[in-house]
C-alpha cells in the first residue's frame, strides 16, 4: 500500500503542475480567434466600441482585461504549484506541516481560479454566440481576408471548461491524497508498534 500512496503522490503532483501550465496555454488561445476574426472590425477601439463594420464585435474588447487578469493568474497559479516540489511533497515519505500548507495552498488556489474564470468565461462564450452578427462577420472576412469563425466555432471557450474540469479534479485529489497518506502512515505505525510488542 506505502508503494502505491507514493506512486500515486507523484503523479498528482506531477498532473498539478501540467494542468496549471494547461491554464496558462488556454489563457494566451482564449482570444487568438477572436483577435484574428474581430480585432480589425471596429475602426476606433479607443473612443468607441459599438461603431464596427460587425455587430457585436466589442466582445473581444470587452473581455480583453478579464483576458489579461486570467494570463497573470495563469503565472501565479503555475508559481505556487511548484511548491509542491519544493516541500518535496511529491516525493516526501513522511508529511510535515510545510507538506500540509503547500497542498492546501495549491488547492486553494487551483479551486479558487476555477471559480473566478468559469463564470466570465461562460458570460464571453454567450456574448460572443448571441450578439454577433455572423452574416456580417462573413461578409467582412470576405472583403477583408480576415479570419471567419462561426458561432459554433469556440474551441478555445470549450477546452477551458475541460482544462478546469481537470484543474478541480486535481484539487480534490491532492486533499484526497492527505488522506490516503495519514491512512498508510498510521497503519505503518500500528504494524511497527505490533512488531515491537511482539
Amino acid at each position: 500500500m506505502y508503494k502505491k500512496q507514493m506512486i500515486f503522490q507523484k503523479i498528482i503532483c506531477m498532473a498539478a503542475l501540467i494542468i496549471a501550465a494547461l491554464v496558462f496555454v488556454c489563457s494566451l488561445g482564449l482570444s487568438t480567434d477572436l483577435y484574428d476574426a474581430l480585432s480589425k472590425t471596429i475602426l476606433y477601439p479607443d473612443y468607441d466600441l459599438d461603431y464596427s463594420s460587425v455587430t457585436g464585435s466589442r466582445v473581444y474588447y470587452d473581455m480583453f482585461t478579464f483576458n489579461s487578469d486570467f494570463t497573470k493568474a495563469s503565472i501565479v497559479l503555475i508559481v505556487i504549484t511548484l511548491a509542491l516540489f519544493f516541500t518535496n511533497t511529491h516525493s516526501r515519505r513522511k508529511y510535515y506541516i510545510g507538506n500540509y500548507i503547500a497542498t492546501g495552498l495549491v488547492a486553494c488556489a487551483q479551486l479558487a481560479v476555477s471559480i473566478w474564470c468559469i463564470p466570465q468565461i461562460i458570460s464571453y462564450k454567450q456574448q460572443f454566440r448571441n450578439n454577433v452578427n455572423f452574416e456580417e462577420l462573413a461578409a467582412f472576412s470576405k472583403d477583408w481576408g480576415t479570419l471567419y469563425i462561426g458561432p459554433d466555432e469556440t474551441f478555445f471557450f470549450d477546452i477551458c471548461f475541460w482544462v478546469f474540469g481537470l484543474l478541480i479534479v486535481t484539487a480534490c485529489l491532492l486533499v484526497a491524497n492527505v488522506f490516503f497518506k495519514n491512512a498508510v502512515m498510521k497503519a505503518e505505525r500500528k504494524a511497527i508498534g505490533s512488531g515491537k510488542g511482539e
